[in-house]
């Protein structure tokens, strides 16, 4: 009930600590009516003032200048009610509203223009000086498109004040004008402070983020845009006030080739499309919008699904007319009320933008792929060579690739498909190019690999027995033989797969009386029912590892020996080659890296001699791998970047390049190459997401995050993270990595300082591991959320999460960290409710010596004295902090003794302990001198164990306590 002012002004401190929002919001107009019931001027200018910060943060900016029309009213009325605070909020609010009323086209401009003279006049008259005035003439400038240099300096040339923007706002806006000057240099330099982490708000770094996504990819600093889209967009996703940054981030996804990503932000941030409250803002975001959906339509995909605004089902061509039709419209409302076109202008000139990269730039985040418009072959390149214009030229051409595994067989094989499924068609009996059974043979086959390589084995079946059936019409039966092989070993990568072998017998029995009568024929069919048996024999043989049977090893030798001989009889370097990687492979995996590396390097002369480079990238992947068999990944770097570099010369699409990507990543952070890594694993991730393998791209975030964290790019990781758990299919993935995510989630969070979010995240992971039979894991998670819980402040929770990890321990013991938890806990605890905690506090610590005496009875095999130690030193420090001097320095005596029975390891934490104990003597109990010759005393002890670092820390202590004597 709101029926007192002391219930209004404890609803105003309540919803003072809500995020922004509209719940926020909606209780603020509330309590300005609850306030005005009152004669009480000083609650209603704080409920007015309260309500004004809600609407500027809440993306409502329009709404402002009504509410802060009242306050000035209240001022002028009656100042004195203005306490420090407020009086202060009435100036700096001046700038809230000119901000307010030009990003409203309905404004007319001579208001916008009279508001900046009432706020010029008001300054002066209150002595502040007019830099913010400057400030707001310039924006004015910049959106009419009449900024001149002068313009700038008279605002950025001036001293700042105690009423400008914060040092990092005023960079943002700086930063942009050189930006939108076309020198993207001089922003970004400019704006370094913000990122460096030098000036920081609320809002920055995260908005300049946003801003600075463009000039960043320009100048070819791709690795900075990266890490700007994953941290601005964390900090912008699902607020109403960060409309522009959203439409931003949009814009750049459609520029760096995240087409996908930038449908997941727009199905995320759908509820922008409902606000209405900053215009200029929501121009920014249709523009995005639109910029992404125009591409998305150029290139075909004008019927895919997309998020729009609520209410109704949109497709890219529906929601690009809509939005196409509302910027223009308020661009158009914008430039009659200014008088000028330069916001049409500046919408035009985002809209004319293109792609700024080649290809697609690897984030990192999870993005679900954009399908293809509608089922089609693989994406053709350009071949090596021009096509043959003519149906017999194509075929022959296209023969003579497939028999050297050239990759641009397909792009022939796709054109003969076409030129014969033509409606038409007539074919003309040609003896070097056989019948129409034959060519719709060869094409069948070719849909078959396609198919194959896109993990559709039902279609791949399907044209395999197609294929055959046409052979066997041409009368060809080496091709059919050849086929029927294939078909038996379809799928041999499936689990549960097992080669038929009186079948495959048959067939190569067959083939061999075909060979046998007609020798002089042509022998790639045979030699493909040879292959499909080296297939099938390596897959049993490798299978069966480490432990193969004696006869089924003989027969992978005598097939491979077969294979090899007949294919280099024939001349086909390219299958002499392959047998070579299969027994390589096999050895490899049975640690006979030595003879595993011969073979590969003999198909990898081969290939070389034969003139084949386009065979080398996956000899050149197993040559690397073989570096990590050896424990020296990092000789793999060089093998595998030129094994990707030829792969993409190549066009070779059934190339694995995620797993590549992914080696590669393993490799360079072996070097220490984290950068590299990041790299490399970044488009690991991307590849797996348009393989749409969620689990593999799941794993390798998990590498990605983890060498973010290392390199110091911790929200960059969190975002990684983030971005796996929101996607639509992560209930597919296997519970342990989807809680590994969160684990990894949760901390990240925590070492950020996002306690709330961190808890929430180890709370839901702790009800998923609740039921597993490893329990420990339970143990773990609980205690980590209590400690989360405490730091968000969240008491009760923390102390049924608390609870909880006990629960948990005395089923599943995590001794050391239960112990941890607990003294973690009363330290809190005291550093929040200062003395009036500190029973709680060590009632908690008299609970972890109850875990502690526990477990010795158990007979667990721990560092007791270490844990002695730390549970002393925890009780010296509560107390310390709670100002009990004596017990904590009965307690820090404790702690040293028991360290000192650790020897050399308890050393370094003996020095903590005595720099501790020196402080309370010094300090709380003020016995320096006794301060200062246990600090002696500790320091020498330090410096005989040759731990400078502590002895230095001890003598620092000593020397301000002798300051303060």
């Amino acid at each position: 009930m709101l029926d007192t002012q002391d219930a209004v002004l404890e609803a105003l401190r309540a919803n003072d600590g809500q995020p922004y929002g509209r719940p926020r919001t909606v209780t603020a107009e509330e309590l300005v009516a609850a306030a005005e019931q009152f004669d009480d001027t000083s609650l209603l200018i704080a409920a007015l003032l309260d309500l004004m910060e809600a609407y500027e943060y809440d993306g409502e900016q329009r709404k402002s200048p009504v509410v802060f029309a009242r306050i000035l009213q209240l001022w002028d009325k009656d100042p004195e009610e203005f306490g420090e605070w407020a009086t202060r909020q009435v100036f700096w609010r001046f700038k809230w509203v000119a901000a307010a009323l030009l990003s409203v086209p309905d404004v007319p401009l001579a208001a916008v223009r009279r508001w900046h003279t009432e706020m010029r006049d008001r300054y002066r008259a209150a002595g502040h000086a007019l830099q913010p005035y400057y400030a707001q003439r310039f924006h004015l400038a910049a959106h009419l498109g009449e900024d001149r240099p002068e313009d700038f300096e008279l605002w950025a040339g001036r001293g700042r004040t105690s009423f400008s923007d914060c040092p990092a706002c005023e960079i943002r806006a700086q930063a942009i004008h050189h930006a939108h000057g076309g020198d993207d240099a001089r922003a970004l330099e400019v704006w370094q402070p913000v990122f460096d982490g030098h000036r920081t708000c609320a809002e920055e770094p995260y908005t300049s983020h946003a801003h600075a996504l463009l000039p960043l990819l320009r100048q070819g600093r791709t690795e900075e845009a990266v890490s700007s889209h994953l941290v601005g967009y964390r900090f912008a996703r699902g607020k109403s006030s960060t409309a522009e940054q959203i439409g931003l981030h949009l814009e750049f996804c459609a520029l760096s080739g995240n087409e996908a990503r930038g449908l997941e932000i727009l199905a995320e941030n759908r509820d922008l499309f409902d606000g209405h409250g900053d215009p200029l803002a929501r121009l920014e975001f249709l523009v995005g919008v639109e910029l992404l959906t125009a591409g998305l339509a150029d290139r075909g995909h004008r019927e895919l699904d997309v998020s729009g605004p609520p209410g109704r089902n949109w497709t890219v061509g529906t929601l690009l007319a809509h939005v196409r039709s509302e910027a223009s419209e308020l661009a158009d409302r914008f430039d009659a009320r200014n008088g000028t076109d330069a916001v049409g202008a500046r919408r035009r000139r985002r809209l004319a933008q293109r792609p700024l990269l080649a290809e697609p730039l690897a984030l990192g985040v999870r993005a679900a792929a954009v399908q293809a418009a509608a089922p089609v072959a693989p994406a053709d390149r350009p071949p090596v060579e021009p096509l043959p214009e003519d149906l017999r030229g194509l075929v022959l051409r296209a023969r003579a690739l497939r028999t050297t595994g050239h990759p641009d067989s397909d792009v022939l094989w796709h054109r003969v498909g076409e030129l014969i499924g033509a409606e038409g068609y007539v074919h003309t009996e040609d003896p070097e190019i056989g019948s129409l059974d034959c060519l719709l043979a060869e094409v069948a086959l070719q849909r078959a690999f396609d198919a194959t390589e896109q993990d559709d084995l039902e279609l791949a079946r399907d044209e395999i027995t197609r294929a055959r059936a046409r052979f066997e019409a041409a009368g060809q039966p080496d091709q059919e033989l050849a086929v029927r092989a294939r078909l038996l070993v379809l799928g041999l990568e499936q689990d549960g797969w097992a080669a038929d072998w009186t079948a495959l017998d048959a067939v190569l029995a067959e083939s061999e009386e075909l060979r046998a009568a007609d020798p002089e024929a042509p022998a790639e069919g045979h030699l493909t029912v040879l292959q499909c048996h080296a297939l099938a024999v390596h897959r049993e043989l490798t299978s069966a590892l480490p432990d193969p049977a004696p006869e089924l090893t003989r027969r992978f030798d005598a097939v491979m020996a077969r294979y090899r001989r007949e294919s280099a009889a024939h001349g086909n370097s390219r299958r002499v080659a392959t047998s070579h990687q299969y027994v390589a492979d096999a050895h490899a995996r049975q640690g006979l890296t030595d003879s595993a590396e011969t073979e590969l390097r003999t198909a990898k002369d081969l290939i070389e001699e034969a003139e084949l480079p386009w065979l080398a990238p996956r000899v050149l992947v197993q040559l690397a791998q073989l570096g990590f068999l050896r424990g020296e990944p990092g000789d793999g770097v060089p093998l595998l970047h030129r094994a990707l570099s030829e792969a993409a010369r190549w066009g070779e699409t059934s190339f694995p390049y995620g797993p590549t990507y992914a080696l590669l990543g393993h490799a360079c952070k072996h070097l220490g190459d984290t950068g590299g890594a990041i790299r490399a694993l970044s488009e690991a991730a991307a590849r797996f997401d348009r393989a749409e393998d969620g689990t593999e791209a799941a794993q390798v975030r998990l590498q990605l995050a983890e060498a973010l964290r290392e390199s110091g790019r911790l929200p960059d990781a969190v975002a990684v993270l983030e971005s796996v758990l929101l996607a639509s299919d992560v209930a597919d993935l296997d519970e342990r990595l989807r809680a590994q995510v969160r684990l990894d989630l949760a901390r990240g969070l925590f070492t950020l300082g996002e306690h709330r979010a961190a808890a929430e995240e180890y709370l839901g992971l702790a009800d998923a591991v609740a039921g597993w039979e490893d329990q420990d894991t339970h143990t773990m998670v609980a205690g980590e959320a209590t400690v989360a819980l405490a730091e968000a402040g969240l008491w009760e929770a923390a102390g049924t999460a608390l609870e909880r990890t006990l629960a948990s321990h005395r089923t599943a013991p995590r001794t050391e960290q239960v112990l941890a938890v607990l003294r973690e806990f009363a330290r809190l605890t005291v550093a929040a409710q200062g003395q009036d905690g500190l029973p709680a506090a060590l009632e908690r610590l008299a609970e972890a010596e109850r875990v502690r005496e526990q477990a010795g009875q158990d007979g667990e095999e721990l560092p007791f004295w270490q844990l002695d130690a730390a549970l002393h030193y925890e009780r010296a420090r509560v107390n310390a902090m709670a100002d009990q001097g004596e017990p904590a320095l009965a307690a820090a005596e404790l702690a040293i003794a028991a360290y000192q029975e650790g020897g050399a390891e308890g050393a370094s934490a003996r020095a903590e302990a005595v720099r501790l104990a020196a402080l309370i003597e010094g300090r709380t109990l003020g016995r320096t001198d006794a301060a200062r010759a246990r600090l002696a005393d500790g320091i020498q002890r330090c410096e005989q164990a040759g731990l400078a670092e502590e002895a230095s820390e001890l003598a620092a202590v000593r020397d301000r306590l002798a300051e303060s004597s």
